[in-house]
């Protein structure tokens, strides 16, 4: 790992749990929304029973705490030289992250330390001055509630204008682009970032105005066998996906993924790299798939 687990998300979850017990203040609600807001999603399972059933000597039945002061969980300096080393990523430099305290910090590796093998070569140009900008210009109409005109050219060059609502960007990690999702009269519009030629903020929407048509999304089942960490793999694999966890036993877990129709084949090859700890039950048509994927596989397998 990385970082010791003192800066993991577990003990940044109980460090805010503490501080509102401190307080005098924690309820049994407000211990589950903070583990909710702060930790992983299988944290449900595991972080409340621990301390309510104290496990963890933290709080008593009532709730209470023997902590007298508020934890206080400072960077260290191997977290300093990491996030100075995501700062050189020209996606995060896109929201103007502030590099307040990392002025003297070296960063922990170099941009080019990693190679990517599963991604696309014709990536958005993050660096461009123009894509920059109109980057920016999205945020500020998300942010302000602000209406945005949008000029594009399509696949066949074809130009196009739109007055919509910025509802959210999308990050690609295959196809390592950015789209921006829209409100257009009713309807939703999908433009990748490298296609605007302009963007311009215009006048406050209403709320009435905001109701963004979102993709068709599917559910996909999955159960999961928890060897070698499977479950803590799993969920920071798909942790960019809405999902529901439900443990069967003590080593079983059913998983619900839920996901976008386009990102079908991606979802795919993240299923597979799970190998046998990781079962697709439904729907049937995505079980089908991995057995042709892995009927493939074994037709082309290297022979000995």
């Amino acid at each position: 790992m990385l970082f010791s687990e003192i800066y993991g998300s577990y003990y940044t979850a109980v460090a805010q749990i503490l501080s509102r017990a401190v307080e005098g203040s924690l309820t049994g609600k407000e211990l589950t929304v903070i583990v909710q807001e702060t930790a992983f999603g299988e944290s449900l399972l595991t972080i409340p029973s621990a301390l309510k059933e104290e496990r963890w000597p933290f709080l008593d039945l009532n709730l209470n705490t023997p902590v007298q002061h508020e934890p206080a969980m400072p960077l260290s300096a191997l977290q300093k030289q990491w996030m100075k080393a995501l700062l050189q990523d020209p996606r995060i430099r896109l929201f103007s992250p502030s590099e307040e305290g990392l002025e003297d910090v070296e960063p922990l590796y170099d941009r080019d330390t990693f190679v990517f093998f599963d991604r696309y070569t014709d990536g958005d140009p993050f660096e461009d001055e123009e894509y920059i900008s109109h980057f920016r210009t999205i945020l500020q109409g998300m942010k302000e509630k602000r209406k945005i005109r949008v000029r594009f050219k399509g696949r066949h060059n074809e130009r196009h204008s739109y007055i919509c609502v910025p509802c959210r960007l999308e990050y690609s990690s295959k196809d390592d682009k950015f789209r921006l999702i829209t409100s257009c009269k009713g309807n939703m519009l999908t433009v990748n970032l490298a296609r605007l030629r302009s963007v311009q903020v215009l006048e406050p929407y209403v709320e009435d105005e905001f109701r963004p048509a979102d993709y068709h999304t599917e559910s996909l089942v999955m159960e999961l066998f928890d060897e070698r960490n499977g479950l803590e793999r799993v969920m920071l694999h798909f942790s960019d996906m809405e999902k529901e966890t439900e443990r069967l036993d003590a080593r079983h877990y059913r998983i619900t993924l839920h996901y976008k129709r386009d990102d079908e084949t991606e979802i795919l090859i993240r299923i597979l790299s799970f190998g046998p700890i990781l079962k697709v039950l439904s729907p049937a048509y995505m079980v089908d798939q991995i057995r042709q994927r892995l009927d493939r596989q074994f037709l082309y397998r290297p022979k000995e």
